[in-house]
């Protein structure tokens, strides 16, 4: 089952990065220079490791020998699936924080605070996001948290699952992950709401080219921001 990814991006971070020359990038990864590049984490959401951003920006300049070098990512001859797939590795390295949650588990945290259906394909919507962060933004954590819980409980009851931990032990641990796992993601909207940070939106195994930054694609912002 997929995750649905959700960063904070500091979008002067990303900027300066996208203007560095790829022989700079390359030299910086490759001598973990670049890491006071990287903007403070928050301390209550993980985020990509330097280490693993690293190698992974690494491997894709073996994967494409043919550049120029001295000219940045946006100045580059190349098709778009390389050029959003080393974009998409420096939005990675500019997280401030990371929430991520099986898809099918978003429906709860959603759709009973927009009132309507909602359909998968809007976890990737930006408009989603910031509809559903305005609702939150009228409420306490506490009080979301455990509207989402009592939500749960009564999608189970009215298939007929039993609410009793005795009969099923896995109703306390999945209580504790909807209570936790919508608590944060209270605290990482209220933080986009809050600063002046982008939103960089996806799922697991989705092509770089379909991740967004604030409803745009990698492409265009490279563009926006060159």
């Amino acid at each position: 089952m997929a995750d649905i990814i959700l960063q904070l991006v500091d979008r002067t971070a990303l900027r300066r990065l996208l203007s560095i020359p790829l022989e700079g990038l390359l030299d910086g990864m490759s001598s973990q220079s670049l890491r006071n590049l990287r903007p403070n984490a928050d301390p209550r959401f993980h985020r990509p490791f330097d280490v693993d951003l690293e190698g992974d920006i690494l491997e894709w300049f073996d994967s494409n020998e043919d550049i120029d070098r001295s000219a940045s990512l946006s100045n580059q001859n190349l098709n778009e699936s390389p050029t959003s797939e080393l974009a998409l590795n420096l939005a990675h390295w500019c997280s401030l924080g990371e929430w991520r949650c099986w898809e099918a588990r978003l429906f709860l945290y959603v759709e009973p605070l927009l009132d309507r259906d909602i359909s998968a394909f809007e976890f990737l919507s930006y408009v989603m996001w910031t509809e559903l962060s305005d609702v939150l933004a009228s409420l306490d954590r506490v009080s979301y948290s455990e509207s989402v819980v009592l939500d749960w409980m009564g999608r189970r009851q009215e298939l007929g699952e039993t609410m009793e931990p005795s009969e099923d032990p896995r109703i306390l641990p999945t209580m504790e992950a909807h209570r936790s796992s919508s608590d944060s993601l209270f605290l990482f909207l209220e933080r986009h709401r809050g600063e002046d940070l982008s939103m960089l939106i996806g799922r697991e195994f989705l092509e770089p080219t379909a991740w967004t930054l604030d409803s745009t694609s990698l492409i265009d912002v490279m563009e926006v921001e060159a």
